[in-house]
């Protein structure tokens, strides 16, 4: 995650990255400590020791705060996923790396992430998850699952399908991990886990070439109804 500060930040050359990197780190300490709704841009050009107008320059909003917190997370997300999918190569361990290295990610932040769920409703909202304005990071967190998949000898329309039904799988667990107050969030990765078990059972045998004909109606129904495709707003 990125690295705390405290006290006031020393500000950086105008201009750089480090500045852009020092206000959002700024921004997500404070919206930890502070919470989402309550913190303003003044108050991140503030703490970071920058004047309104240069926070502006970066930033023209807390959203676009967020929507740099999201590129990073997913970003992160596919970098820790690979570094453990090029240590194990069972189907297993890599559903279970994909979805605990997310919650690795986030752990720090479960009180933003309640704050900016209320906005998944919402489809036109920028930091709706499920929104045009996210569908680029909904692919690069799909593609940590294809590649999840890449060793597996799956039917084509299974490999197709199989990737967005993991993404909502962990969408469902990141809404769990919000909720979940056990130390470690030891539920969370119970929960993982157990999934992990399930996905990994019932790929052995939804591919049986007995059951191709219920599979594809199956797939037919969900594409049907869009929910084959996270890109779809």
């Amino acid at each position: 995650m990125f690295k705390e500060r405290t006290g006031r930040a020393v500000p950086q050359r105008a201009g750089s990255e480090e500045t852009r990197q020092q206000i959002l780190e700024t921004a997500l300490t404070l919206f930890r400590e502070h919470g989402f709704e309550e913190t303003t841009l003044r108050d991140i050009a503030a703490a970071a020791g920058l004047s309104l107008g240069a926070a502006y320059y970066y930033f023209q909003s807390k959203e676009a705060i967020v929507g740099a917190y999201y590129d990073y997370t997913q970003v992160e997300h596919q970098t820790r996923a690979r570094e453990a999918f090029a240590k194990d190569r069972t189907l297993h361990g890599r559903l279970r790396a994909a979805l605990h290295t997310k919650i690795d990610i986030v752990r720090n932040d479960r009180q933003l992430l309640r704050a900016l769920f209320r906005y998944g409703g919402e489809p036109t909202h920028p930091l709706s998850w499920f929104g045009p304005a996210t569908r680029e990071q909904r692919r690069l967190c799909t593609d940590v699952f294809r590649e999840a998949l890449a060793d597996e000898r799956l039917p084509d329309d299974v490999r197709h399908a199989t990737p967005t039904l993991l993404w909502t799988l962990h969408m469902g667990v990141l809404l769990y991990f919000i909720y979940d107050e056990s130390p470690g969030e030891r539920r969370t990765r119970r929960l993982i886990d157990a999934s992990v078990d399930f996905v990994v059972l019932v790929k052995r045998f939804v591919t049986l070439p007995i059951l191709r004909p219920a599979r594809r109606r199956l797939l037919a129904i969900l594409n049907e109804a869009g929910l084959l495709d996270p890109m779809t707003a």
